[in-house]
């Protein structure tokens, strides 16, 4: 068979972690919101009321497809405010009932939208922060949070998926250590990496708050979602006009809303397909890439991960010069976590792993999604190899 070669100028976006392309199914669904069902959903007119039942349409749908009740799913801006309101909301609505400063302990390798916001919590009450370390696979040291845990404990979050890794912790283990040892405390997972790869509804179903973000399953950006189960409840962090409850004000985003249904809806219909074209891709660049370099360790690869990520630690490359290269040979990749200087700090989630700050500056992310073709990676195939050579030359 003959090979067909990316035309000069094709480029290959494999940074669907980040931000994944808008499904047609959702800008199809979102449109008529924006234009002409476009009314307020809280007023008392015939266009309000139209707004109103598209709102509860997806909001039922979105809770249906989350394994919950629509009463249990709050709708917010994103991921990062779904993160905030699960941990200071859910910390103070629970606070409220007991007494002294408490803990709060969440996994080292989390997102920043909860490692910052622990942080943000423990410096507003004084509550203790603990931090658990991972194992080198990739995933919680369970061990560490026994330790961790115990009666002061009010909140736990552990990702359902990490961000750079790609590996799935173990949730259930996780619950267990929580029930046993700190019985009082909430327990959030933050399942944003996980909605296009796993069935979220029954993986994250020993947790009382789970947090989503649309536009990591082909939604829009600006849009999320909170789900309380187990009686949980949450102190709102927006005040104003009492919208989702009372939990989170602020005049719904409908458009937003019924596009996250229609993402999730075709999310969860192609996802088993979708795993396994997109795994079998993943593979080929892992085997392909390791096959033509030297030097290269695959994180995670012990662990059980998601099919669209694939993380590389390559020796003797900084990942900032690594990306940057990248980009300029028609590559979208990333690496290491921006801080606001622009500059590149070692990996946080590698660090948690035990590894120096030099490991930890040497890893790059390659991540797939849903519209990740062959032809990308034959593209990656390509170029990275020179772009590696070129850096360790």
């Amino acid at each position: 068979m003959t090979e067909v070669r990316p035309a000069p100028g094709y480029r290959s976006y494999l940074d669907h972690a980040a931000t994944t392309p808008l499904r047609p199914e959702a800008l199809e669904a979102m449109l008529p919101y924006l234009t002409v069902d476009f009314a307020n959903p809280s007023g008392a007119h015939a266009e309000s009321r139209r707004s109103r039942v598209a709102l509860d349409d997806a909001r039922d749908r979105i809770a249906e497809l989350l394994g919950t009740g629509p009463g249990e799913v709050v709708l917010t801006s994103g991921g990062t405010e779904s993160d905030d309101l699960a941990i200071q909301g859910g910390w103070d609505a629970l606070s409220s009932e007991l007494h002294g400063p408490g803990t709060v302990v969440c996994s080292a390798m989390e997102h920043h939208a909860v490692l910052e916001a622990c942080r943000a919590l423990a410096a507003r009450t004084g509550a203790d922060l603990r931090l658990v370390p991972s194992n080198p696979d990739g995933r919680v040291d369970l061990d560490a949070l026994a330790r961790a845990c115990d009666s002061s404990v009010r909140l736990v979050s552990v990702m359902t998926v990490n961000n750079e890794l790609g590996t799935v912790q173990p949730l259930e283990a996780v619950a267990e250590v929580v029930r046993r040892l700190a019985p009082t405390a909430l327990l959030h997972t933050d399942a944003i990496q996980a909605v296009p790869w796993l069935d979220v509804a029954s993986v994250t179903a020993p947790a009382d708050l789970v947090s989503v973000s649309a536009h990591k399953f082909g939604g829009p950006k600006g849009c999320g979602a909170l789900v309380l189960r187990h009686g949980a409840r949450v102190r709102p962090r927006i005040s104003g006009g009492g919208q989702e409850r009372g939990r989170r004000s602020g005049t719904p985003n409908v458009a937003g809303a019924v596009a996250t249904a229609a993402a999730l809806t075709a999310t969860v219909a192609g996802r088993d397909d979708d795993v396994a074209r997109v795994a079998s891709l993943r593979d080929r660049l892992s085997c392909g890439l390791t096959s033509k370099m030297a030097g290269i360790t695959e994180s995670g690869r012990d662990a059980d991960r998601v099919a669209g990520i694939l993380h590389l630690r390559i020796d003797g490359i900084e990942s900032e010069a690594l990306v940057v290269l990248l980009d300029e040979a028609g590559i979208a990749a990333s690496a290491g976590a921006a801080c606001s200087s622009g500059a590149v700090e070692p990996s946080h989630v590698l660090t948690s792993m035990g590894l120096d700050a030099a490991t930890a500056s040497s890893g790059v992310r390659f991540s797939l999604g849903v519209t990740t073709t062959d032809q990308d990676v034959d593209h990656a195939l390509e170029r990275v190899p020179h772009v590696v050579e070129r850096l360790r030359n």
